[in-house]
């Protein structure tokens, strides 16, 4: 009887096991993973039994521990779990230091009265991979040659980590041509974790010298991707341009040092070139020639080409620049007063020169020409003719000379007696001679030819001094009268003062003017008076006629006397 109520009620309670879905929860190998027991509703004090079990690699079941209320939990021996699992009050399942053997499922069984729950729950445990490691890397790509360029690992990661290869952050795509990359995956045997690389062969290009290549690590557990520190090559590719430099500082001007630079677009570049300077030179182990102080001569052309392939060359011309001054007045230079003087500056140059003159250090504003030199044109004449830094200049002195002119000749008071001014144009400098003996004898600067002699003297009588000025090209006199008498203002008529003279010749002309005015109404009224009298005569006329009438006139003329 008893038997039977028993198979009775396991059936009841088998027929009331309900089995809920798979949960699945993720934990980080070697730290500790709770498993939760969804008991639902069910409160802890009226669970009778709990039991966590777990599936085998086989599919069957194993029981990891037992728990009856009121009692201890009993763990089961099993070796791969031996002191790893625990129970907590919750009634979740720990496993301390996880490892990948512990994904699994595993299930909590729970006995509520007549109830039997089961709760599976699905473990993934996760490893995150360490930072990416290159090998094999190449040192030198060559052009358009498939090359492994290098290979990057990954290790002890879980699940399978992922590794994508980067040029300028940019992701490669395998094509089989430019791009081959080629996976591998190997799995520790011990731990279960697992070893992921990856091999990049790569075609470069000339735009690949400064390309920056990377791989990246890529796992579930990773927030971002782990990059590897990039990679930079040295690509080796034949040369295909040549050039021809300058490397001097320009303009290039005669008695410069040149220097002429070769170069190739090759990788690495040529060490040795050929110059051909009216002849091949050939220069081992350096890009460079240097023309030691050119001249206009070396203006040209010049080439350079590559040592083993001639026929990739390279030009540049040269241009020397050169300044010459080849005529322009020099030295000292004498001219007589009012003779024309030109100075005729002639120039060599490889381009338009600027030409600037000064004189006495005053600029001006063109050559020196004159069509007559005075005294106030003499000086120091300086031309600088400058082009692309090139400097030259040329100087001369010009002395305008004549014989001395006295062009004024004047008195005036003084406070002790009459104080004589003698004023002299002439070049070279004239001295002075005065007929008479004075006091504070005097002169100004000598400026333009022009220089002025002053004498105080002291008259005892009428007297007449003389002014004599002498250069070596001639000499003047001149003479004034001066007396005792304090109202004195008038000076010899001999030689009146230049204004005087201007004031007399303007009189003179007035006077002259007046006389030829008056001679020519004159002679107008002469000419009038006379074709009146002639009337209307005609030439070759006979005359008969008019002696009558004078006969009758005269006869006329009698008679009234006798009356």
């Amino acid at each position: 009887m008893r038997v039977t109520a028993f198979s009775a009620c396991v059936l009841i309670v088998s027929l009331l096991e309900q089995v809920s879905g798979h949960t699945t929860i993720v934990g980080k190998y070697g730290e500790t993973v709770e498993v939760p027991c969804n008991k639902g509703d069910i409160k802890l004090e009226d669970i009778i039994i709990i039991k966590w079990k777990y599936t085998k690699a086989d599919g069957t079941t194993g029981d990891l521990l037992t728990k009856s209320k009121a009692q201890n939990a009993s763990y089961s021996q099993i070796v791969e779990y031996q002191g790893r699992i625990n129970l907590t009050k919750n009634l979740s399942l720990q496993i301390s230091q996880a490892k990948i053997a512990d994904q699994k499922t595993f299930t909590c069984m729970v006995v509520a009265g007549t109830d039997i729950l089961e709760y599976p729950v699905q473990v993934t445990i996760q490893k995150t991979p360490s930072p990416p490691t290159i090998t094999n890397q190449a040192k030198v790509l060559e052009l358009g040659k498939l090359t492994t360029l290098a290979e990057c690992s990954t290790k002890d990661a879980n699940p399978v980590a992922n590794i994508v290869w980067l040029k300028d952050n940019v992701p490669l795509v395998a094509d089989g041509k430019v791009v081959t990359i080629t996976p591998s995956v190997q799995t520790d045997k011990d731990t279960g974790l697992s070893t992921t690389s990856s091999k990049l062969e790569y075609a470069a290009t000339k735009a690949d010298m400064n390309a920056k290549f990377t791989c990246a690590v890529q796992h579930k557990s990773l927030s971002s991707d782990l990059v590897s520190a990039p990679m930079t090559f040295v690509i080796h590719y034949p040369s295909e341009k040549v050039s021809l430099l300058v490397v001097s500082a320009v303009p290039i001007k005669e008695g410069d040092n040149v220097t002429l630079k070769c170069a190739a677009d090759g990788n690495p570049p040529p060490t040795s070139y050929n110059f051909h300077i009216k002849e091949k030179v050939t220069r081992e182990n350096s890009d460079t020639y240097t023309l030691i102080g050119v001249t206009r001569a070396d203006s040209g052309e010049y080439k350079c080409s590559l040592v083993d392939d001639e026929a990739k060359t390279a030009s540049t011309r040269l241009t020397v620049m050169y300044l010459d001054i080849t005529s322009v007045p020099k030295g000292k230079i004498a001219k007589r007063l009012s003779e024309s003087f030109e100075a005729k500056l002639v120039v060599n140059a490889s381009e338009i020169p600027q030409v600037s003159w000064t004189k006495n250090n005053i600029k001006l504003d063109g050559e020196p020409k004159f069509d007559k030199v005075k005294y106030s044109d003499s000086g120091v004449y300086e031309c600088v003719v400058s082009m692309a830094g090139l400097v030259k200049k040329a100087s001369f002195e010009l002395s305008v000379q004549g014989a001395p002119v006295i062009t004024k000749l004047s008195k005036g008071r003084s406070n002790v007696g009459k104080l004589l001014s003698c004023k002299a144009e002439g070049s070279p400098k004239p001295t002075v001679q005065w007929s008479i003996n004075g006091t504070n004898a005097s002169e100004s600067s000598f400026v333009d030819g022009r220089v002025t002699y002053n004498l105080t003297v002291i008259p005892t009588g009428n007297l007449t001094i003389n002014c004599t000025v002498s250069n070596e090209l001639g000499y003047d006199t001149k003479s004034i009268d001066i007396s005792t008498s304090l109202e004195e203002t008038t000076m010899d008529k001999r030689e009146l003062p230049e204004d005087s003279k201007d004031q007399t010749q303007v009189a003179v002309g007035v006077v002259i003017g007046l006389i030829v005015a008056a001679v020519a109404i004159g002679l107008a009224y002469w000419i009038y008076m006379k074709r009146t009298r002639e009337g209307t005569w005609k030439t070759g006329e006979k005359e008969n006629g008019t002696l009558e009438e004078s006969k009758k006139l005269e006869e006329t003329q009698s008679q009234k006397a006798d009356v």
